[in-house]
């Protein structure tokens, strides 16, 4: 049985008294909560922008150490190193070719094998090379730097890279100094960039909001004075990640 009662002046049943009762709400997130979340897709935003620089830190120091090679015929760095290096650029420049995005049947059709084979196996011919790399390294480094440039057909750059990496004899590494021209530019540039942050600490404490720098502005090359160290493992994830970015979608046709 219905029952009412007034409250105001204004009749409310006690059906509709229950039905608002049990009436679904979302519960609001706790403004502690969704600071957190907004935290953490800053976080993951930072993340995401610290790992483009320094992917592009990098590809600024391989193309740099691949044009000192390609103008000079001598390399300074160790071996093992300086191959991630080239796989790197390898496997970046052939990622920009149209055959990369085909699909499995339009790149056999295309190249006579898949993309991802005949990547593999210009990696796997690089691999060869223990002792030292090819006598043909300055050419390699050279085709690198420009491959579109020389060859605007992929099946051409991959015939020229194979025949210049069908070689038997190696170079060793150059006893002479490393370009001292390289080591004052490295010099200059952490000069600059001690001054700049300098010059950020004083406005901060000032009260002064920095200037930051254009990045193009600043390039950070490789180190020279410590053995030219470079983080191997860091150009292999790149080398795997940039593998996955290519792979092609054979279902997509």
């Amino acid at each position: 049985m219905m029952q009412s009662r007034t409250q105001n002046d204004v009749v409310v049943s006690d059906t509709d008294a229950d039905s608002s009762n049990h009436r679904d709400f979302v519960t609001p997130i706790p403004h502690h909560d969704q600071n957190q979340i907004n935290n953490n897709d800053a976080d993951v935003d930072v993340n995401a922008s610290s790992q483009r620089e320094q992917q592009q830190q990098q590809q600024e120091e391989v193309t740099h150490i691949l044009q000192l090679i390609a103008s000079t015929g001598n390399f300074w760095h160790d071996w093992d190193k300086l191959k991630s290096m080239l796989s790197f650029q390898l496997k970046q420049v052939f990622s920009e070719y149209a055959e990369a995005k085909m699909t499995s049947e339009e790149q056999y059709a295309s190249l006579g094998e898949s993309y991802s084979e005949l990547v593999n196996k210009l990696d796997e011919a690089l691999s060869c090379f223990i002792e030292g790399p090819p006598f043909t390294l300055q050419r390699v480094c050279e085709i690198l730097l420009d491959a579109k440039g020389i060859y605007p057909n992929l099946s051409k750059l991959a015939l020229a890279l194979e025949k210049n990496l069908l070689v038997t004899s190696t170079l060793t590494i150059s006893p002479d100094p490393y370009p001292q021209t390289v080591v004052q530019e490295q010099a200059d540039q952490e000069n600059a960039s001690e001054e700049q942050k300098q010059e950020a600490d004083n406005a901060a404490q000032n009260g002064v909001e920095p200037v930051v720098a254009d990045k193009d502005e600043v390039m950070i090359e490789a180190d020279v004075d410590d053995d030219m160290k470079v983080d191997t493992e860091a150009f292999e994830d790149i080398n795997k990640s940039s593998e996955t970015d290519s792979e092609p979608n054979a279902n997509s046709a």
